[in-house]
């Protein structure tokens, strides 16, 4: 009686595990426009914007320096970050991706 106990609460806490995932990415994005250097803003997230003609974008990259790119026509590749837009600021993307 005891093993069957154990080893249906162990079913049990087994099949409410879900798969893990990125807890800091969700969606992936692609994205055309011109990247501009943050500035001062009523967010304080990202260190770059791209332009779009008809949304904007905070960036961030560990990989890739957005400087490079300031105030070119880019395309970019990367994933929203879970939990933004916040303060009614741009969503928040991690960029992996820029083109020409």
């Amino acid at each position: 009686m005891k093993r069957i106990l154990i080893l249906s609460l162990f079913v049990a806490i087994i099949s409410g595990c879900s798969p893990l995932k990125d807890a800091n990415h969700t969606t992936s994005v692609t994205a055309s426009g011109t990247i501009q250097k943050l500035g001062m803003t009523t967010f304080q997230y990202g260190t770059h914007l791209l332009k779009t003609d008809n949304k904007t974008y905070a960036l961030k990259s560990g990989s890739i320096n957005l400087d490079t790119y300031l105030d070119r026509k880019v395309k970019i590749k990367g994933r929203k970050v879970k939990g933004y837009p916040i303060d009614g600021g741009p969503e928040l993307v991690d960029v992996t991706l820029v083109e020409f």
